[in-house]
């Protein structure tokens, strides 16, 4: 499997808990500090922590420290990391369309006479 396919399928599995896709939907907004995405959420604490720690693995969340205090962590969707998901659905989309163009025209095809003999 190649490397692109590894981390396509983490995000797919990433995204596969309804809490991590609204943490998502959360982190559109903006960064946010991970206590108020854990209420945003509707989670405690430690059940977000290993759903953040799930999202930043696979690429599609990053954490930073505020200089004022370094207990704190603040997580932000990361830029571009969607671009290898969206380009595969894309060709696959592309795929399934010349599929079905191809059986649509087959089964608008006028069927073939045999002779008889």
């Amino acid at each position: 499997m190649s490397a692109a396919a590894e981390r396509i399928d983490d995000v797919f599995a990433a995204l596969a808990d309804p809490h991590r896709r609204r943490t998502v939907e959360v982190l559109r907004g903006g960064p946010r500090a991970a206590g108020e995405i854990a209420k945003a959420v509707g989670l405690a604490p430690p059940a977000m922590s290993r759903h953040l720690r799930t999202l930043r693995r696979s690429g599609l969340v990053e954490e930073s420290h505020p200089d004022f205090d370094a207990r704190v962590r603040v997580y932000a969707l990361r830029a571009g990391a969607m671009d290898e998901l969206k380009a595969w659905l894309e060709e696959t989309e592309r795929m399934w369309a010349e599929q079905l163009l191809a059986f649509k025209a087959h089964l608008e095809r006028e069927p073939e006479v045999e002779d008889e003999a």
